[in-house]
This record gives structure tokens, C-alpha cells and sequence, in this order.
């Protein structure tokens, strides 16, 4: 039977071979066992049942929920010389009527329908007028409530599929199945495990990269430049994000389209269709562009912003290099991703079990981001597949960064989170150990905890991001949903008695960065030179090379900005911040290639340690219930100056009661204007909300979430 069906194979698809778990699969089905098959997108699962069909008598069922992709699949078929129809809502009543007295005839081997259509029993009666040897099961992971694509449909098909009197065998295929996915499949279909076939979820042709702290806007547009002969697909979260950064590509004369589920369904089978034929290269969609786009030669996907799963992140990765040619998937992170996430999560799961598991599963991927292990290998091992060995060209393998023992450091988050009572969240923990003055921590008394100010010297966003790195590495458990709180997991306790060590990768030197040809270093170079002439002194005593190099990675705009700079005091920015920040926009201007933005940057304003304090004082009178315009009447400012004070402490980690600026209804009314208006402008955010929420409660909220500047 093997020996036929690969002449069929080559006969039809003009291959010699099968790939790996193909011809175990069909043997199965010749041998009439009800089976699984769990293959990597890519694998060949179509070939699965399509050769089973041309050799079995009768018509086989195909049940898929991609009525996008059955037109496509048909139409192949058919361009091979294989009958093959579908019926689905897209057609009248008509013409349904006629394919199934086509159908009747025998003029067809395969033919695909939606699950609903099982729902009919008119449908089903027809169905029992033929014979069917074989119903295939594609996308089965809809089967299951805990997978990422649950279709309540589907919990209908083994009853459906029991009425058929010809007693079909069942094949059901995925391409994205956790072990709790792949045993409710099984246990849905009534098939024994005997019969799973599982031949691996690694793409050894793709490239995984995790991106963050960029301009996400910026580097897609210089990654789509450097690759815009090839086609490629950017998911974004949100509509509203798929139309900003489409509208921007195109603007920038890129080819791009769009896919969303606000669009039509004419504009959307229009554009899936343009991509398809590569009348256009770049598509920008949610997830509703997903599972049904059989496009072989995408070279690059690009996830803007962070998934809720990784199911849905794997298969939509998967997108790319589906011909087996190398591809890449690139992930750009940023941390309000995660609560664009949790909102989508809050507003669309009611059933507390199934949101803490889509929770849970959102907490997986930000472990993802963090993890410095191989991105490949976090991958497998989520859908429970272990590899010995790194996968050597993800960007986790190719980072040649040194590690450094962080064991003291992470003690000292564990020791703060139990002397805490592990009741708490990162943002509360993290400002504990940075010494914040946060009402809430004073209150509670945490400022006499012994670890309160133990990490003082680092920021609170700082903490906050090693914190997420400890939970990605297992020291940290989180649990919870919406408000998770931290616990010390068992292998964190190791780590308190000394019993296990925590190493980190260190932070990327500049000297491996920036050449010490580098122009822009240069020009600082021959700059400080003069000013040390002119001041008889070495110049060193300016600024040591460090420094210089630091600037080059940086690039620093604002006064702000240059005290972040490596060796940067208050005196030195004082000194020479001015003419160092000129020289840099003066060069970036004259030399575009170093993709400086050409935005003037502001006058730096000379710090004092009496204005440093300013600020303090205005955040001070208003934790203590004073409104803005009582600050400003008071301290002879304008209400403006006082907003800047108050949110310049928020920024510094100084103020952390996020209580005082806004309710909690007020923050779930920003979040939501925020997701539908994006953080690019202010105005549009304001004109979503009612009037009483100001645009001091607006930067706040940004602030808050990482995307204020």
C-alpha cells in the first residue's frame, strides 16, 4: 500500500519521497486507526489525507474553520488534476445545491467544509447517502478550550461524524498542540495515544529574534528597506496599530497592504489576495490574518508587538519560510505590549479559569522575551518537546555577551519579596528595593523593611526588568491574573541559601558597538580635544573615551537624556552638555546614515541641585492631597510647571501612587483610548475621553506604562 501511495504521490505532487511522519500517518489510515498527526507548519500534514483519498473508494470530508483557505486549497487540487470542491458560506443556496448533486455523482474525492455545516442535520443525511472512508480533522487543535484558537463547533464533529454509516476513519492535524492540547484531541476523537504521530515542532530553516528598547516604528522601517524584494507579514495586537503603521509604510512608499477584522469582507480577500500574488510584499495585520495563508515564499515575519500566546506566536511565525528556504521571525517588545494584552484578555474571557489560563499562558510569553537560554528551544520545550542542544543561530545563541553572577542581586529580591509576605506585585517590590516614597510603601511600613533601598542605586524600571528576568528563569513564580502577585518558587529558595547560583548576561559593552573609527566618535573626539586645549588639561579630563562612545550608542537630545550618558555628572552636563548634544544632531544631520532623527533637539536647561529638588518639593505637596493649581499659586509657577515636576518624579521612580493621579475606572478609561488611539499624540487620546480626564492624568497613565518620553 506504501508503494502505491508513493506513486501517487509523485503521480500528483511530483515528489519522490515522503517528509518525515507522512508515510506513518497514511499507513495508518490505509490500516483504517483513527490518527493524529502533529507536524510543524510546513511539515506536509495536507498530503496526509489527500493521498488516503485518491486512493480510497468514495469521497473524503475535509473539515477546516479557514474558509479563506479552502477556495485555495480546492483550486490547487484541481490545478493537479485532483477533483476537489468545498461548500461553505460563500456560496448561495444554489450553488450549494448543486456541488452536492455533484457530489452525489461522484465527481469528487475531497471536499472541505466548516464545522458548522455538521450542525445541519439536513447535511448530515446527505452525507449518509455516500460513501465516505476517511473524515480529516485539520486545524484539531480548536478542539480544545485550552488551546489558543477554541471553536465550539468542533466539540460537535465526533458526534457528527458517528451518525455517517459508513463508519469513516478520522485524521486529525495541527501544527501548534500543547501535551494538554494534544490529550483533549485525542480524548475528544476517541483516539488511542498509540496512534499520535509527533514528529517535532522545530523549523531548523528559521531565525527567532527578540528585539527591545527600540523605536519599533524606526527599525521596521529600516528592516523593510533593507529587505523590500521579499515578502514578509508584520502582526500587530490592535487594529488601530495595523492601520498607523500602514498608513505610515505607505506614505514612506513601501508595498504594503492591510489585513484587520474591521476591513470589509472585499477589501480583506482583496488584499490577502494582492499578497498572495505578490502584487504587494508587505502585509500588516492582527491575528485574523493567519492560519489560512498558504504563501510559501514569506522570508520574514515581524510580530510589532508582543502575542498573547505561544500558539498563536508559533503558528504565525510559522508563516514564514514555509518552503523550507531560511527565513526570519523577529519579535519587537516593548512593556506596554502587556497590558494591550491583558485588556484584550479582560474584555473578551469571562469564564475565571479559562482568563487565568490565557493569563498564564501571556505570562509564558513575556518569559520568552526575558529568557537568555535558546529561543528555539523555549519554543519546543512549551509544546513539550526537549532538545539537547541550542539551536546556534537564534538571537539568545548568536549573543557572544560574557555572564556575570547576579546571585547577591537576586537575593535581594527574594529576601524583600518574603519579608513582604509574598503578597505583592513587581511594581511594589521593585520600589521597596529602589527606596521610593510611594504612599502605599509607607503606609504598610515597608520603609523600615531592611532590604528598602538596597537596590537604590538602580531605577525602578531597572529592578522591575530584572525582576522579569528572574520569573523567566524560574526563580520567581507568578500567580494570579489581572493583579498577579510574586512568590519565591522552589528553586528561588535555593538561590536564598546559597545552594544555587543566578547568572545574567551583562549588558553589551559600547567598546564592542562603536569602532573607534566611528565618525561621530571622531568629531567628539577632535571637539573635546579643543575644549581641553582651550582649557589646559588633558582630554581625558573632558570626557574619557567611554564617555565619547557612550554618546555615539546614545545619542542624547535633551539635557535629560546627556545625564544618562556613561561618566555624565551634573557639573560636566553643565559645563559641556550643550556644545556635546549640538555636535551630535549637527553630525547626525550631515551624515544620515547614522539614522539619526532630523528633529532639532532641545535647548538642554542647566540643572542645579536647588532645582533638582524643585521637582520634589511639587511632587511632595501633592502626595500630601494639595491639587496642582494650590502647588502653583503657592510656589509661584504655572500649573504647567508643576504637571512637569509631578510627572518628571514619576519618571525618576521617585512617585509610585499611581492612586493620586488618577481612579482605577479613570486608568480602565485611558487604557481603553489608549488602544484605540495609540501613544504617538496626546490630542487623539484626550478627544476619546471625557472631558473631566486631563492630559496631566494622560501622561501619567503613560508614564506608568513605559511610553511616555
Amino acid at each position: 500500500m506504501i508503494a502505491e501511495a508513493k506513486q501517487v504521490l509523485k503521480q500528483y505532487f511530483g515528489y519522490d519521497e515522503f517528509r518525515n511522519g507522512q508515510e506513518r500517518i497514511i499507513q495508518y489510515i490505509l490500516d483504517g486507526k483513527n490518527t493524529v498527526g502533529i507536524m510543524p507548519t510546513g511539515g506536509g500534514k495536507s498530503l496526509c489525507y489527500q493521498i488516503p483519498a485518491l486512493m480510497l473508494d468514495g469521497v473524503t470530508l475535509v473539515i477546516s474553520p479557514l474558509i479563506s483557505l479552502m477556495k485555495d486549497q480546492v483550486d490547487s487540487l484541481i490545478h493537479q488534476g485532483i477533483p476537489a470542491t468545498y461548500i461553505n458560506s460563500t456560496l448561495s443556496t444554489s450553488e450549494v445545491e448543486n456541488r452536492m448533486e455533484e457530489i452525489s455523482l461522484g465527481e469528487y474525492k475531497l471536499v472541505y467544509i466548516a464545522p458548522e455545516r455538521l450542525e445541519s442535520y439536513g447535511f448530515v443525511r446527505f452525507l449518509n447517502t455516500l460513501s465516505i472512508p476517511l473524515v480529516a480533522v485539520d486545524e484539531a487543535h480548536c478542539l480544545s478550550q485550552w488551546g489558543h484558537d477554541f471553536r465550539p463547533s468542533y466539540l460537535g464533529i465526533d458526534k457528527a461524524v458517528n451518525q455517517l454509516q459508513s463508519h469513516p476513519t478520522i485524521l486529525a492535524l495541527t501544527a501548534t498542540a500543547t501535551p494538554q492540547v494534544q490529550e483533549d484531541i485525542l480524548h475528544h476523537l476517541h483516539i488511542p495515544d498509540q496512534y499520535k504521530v509527533l514528529t517535532g515542532f522545530q523549523r531548523t530553516n528559521l531565525f527567532f529574534q527578540v528585539v527591545k528598547g527600540e523605536d519599533r516604528r524606526r527599525w521596521v522601517e529600516r528592516y523593510v528597506k533593507k529587505n523590500h524584494q521579499h515578502s514578509g507579514i508584520i502582526y500587530c495586537a490592535t487594529r488601530k496599530e495595523v492601520e498607523n503603521l500602514f498608513m505610515h509604510l505607505e506614505k514612506k512608499g513601501f508595498s504594503v497592504g492591510k489585513y484587520h477584522g474591521g476591513l470589509s469582507d472585499g477589501v480583506r480577500q482583496q488584499q490577502q489576495d494582492a499578497f498572495l500574488n505578490d502584487s504587494i510584499t508587505i502585509m500588516i495585520a492582527t491575528n485574523a490574518f493567519g492560519m489560512g495563508i498558504n504563501k510559501s515564499n514569506v522570508r520574514f515575519c515581524i510580530h510589532y508587538q508582543i502575542p498573547k500566546n505561544m500558539e498563536g506566536y508559533y503558528q504565525e511565525a510559522g508563516r514564514a519560510g514555509r518552503d523550507g528556504v531560511d527565513s526570519e521571525c523577529i519579535l519587537l517588545f516593548s512593556p506596554q505590549d502587556i497590558q494591550t494584552q491583558r485588556y484584550i484578555i479582560d474584555q473578551n474571557i469571562v469564564n475565571q479559569e479559562l482568563h487565568d489560563n490565557e493569563m498564564q499562558k501571556l505570562r509564558d510569553m513575556i518569559d520568552f522575551v526575558h529568557t537568555e537560554t535558546c529561543l528555539q528551544n523555549y519554543i519546543l520545550a512549551y509544546f513539550g518537546e526537549q532538545i539537547d542542544e541550542a539551536c546556534g543561530h537564534c538571537s539568545n545563541c548568536l549573543d557572544d555577551r560574557e555572564s556575570e553572577d547576579v546571585t547577591r542581586e537576586a537575593q535581594m529580591v527574594l529576601s524583600c519579596m518574603m519579608r513582604m509576605n509574598e503578597r505583592f506585585g513587581t511594581s511594589l517590590i521593585s520600589g521597596v528595593l529602589t527606596g521610593s516614597k510611594n504612599k502605599k510603601i509607607l503606609d504598610w511600613g515597608f520603609d523600615r523593611l531592611s532590604t528598602y533601598g538596597l537596590m537604590k542605586e538602580q531605577s525602578q524600571k531597572e529592578v522591575g526588568l530584572f525582576i522579569d528576568y528572574l520569573i523567566s528563569e524560574g526563580v520567581i513564580q507568578v500567580e494570579g491574573g489581572s493583579f498577579p502577585i510574586l512568590r519565591v518558587s522552589s528553586k528561588g529558595k535555593e538561590v536564598l541559601m546559597g545552594e544555587r547560583s543566578v547568572t545574567r548576561k551583562v549588558q553589551p559593552t559600547v567598546t564592542a558597538i562603536i569602532p573607534r573609527e566611528d565618525g561621530l566618535f571622531q568629531a567628539l573626539r577632535t571637539l573635546r580635544k579643543s575644549i581641553a586645549d582651550s582649557e589646559g588639561v588633558p582630554p581625558f579630563v573632558i570626557f574619557s573615551d567611554k564617555s565619547l562612545q557612550d554618546m555615539c550608542v546614545k545619542k542624547p537630545k535633551t539635557s535629560e537624556e546627556f545625564m544618562q550618558v556613561s561618566g555624565v555628572g551634573e557639573n560636566k552636563l553643565n559645563r559641556y552638555g550643550e556644545i556635546f548634544i549640538n555636535e551630535i544632531f549637527a553630525f547626525s544631520r550631515e551624515n544620515p546614515e547614522h539614522e539619526a532623527e532630523d528633529v532639532k533637539p532641545s535647548r538642554p536647561r542647566r540643572t542645579s541641585q536647588s532645582d533638582i529638588a524643585s521637582h520634589l518639593i511639587s511632587y511632595e505637596l501633592f502626595n500630601n492631597n494639595m491639587d496642582v493649581k494650590a502647588i502653583a499659586k503657592e510656589r509661584g509657577m504655572t500649573t504647567a510647571t508643576i504637571e512637569n515636576h509631578i510627572i518628571r518624579s514619576y519618571q525618576e521612580g521617585i512617585a509610585d501612587d499611581w492612586n493620586i493621579l488618577f481612579t482605577e475606572e479613570e486608568e480602565a478609561l485611558i487604557e481603553e483610548a489608549v488602544l484605540k488611539a495609540g501613544t504617538d499624540l496626546l490630542k487623539p487620546i484626550k478627544e476619546e475621553l471625557p472631558k473631566h480626564i486631563s492630559y496631566f492624568q494622560i501622561k501619567g497613565y503613560l508614564v506608568k506604562h513605559g511610553e511616555y518620553q
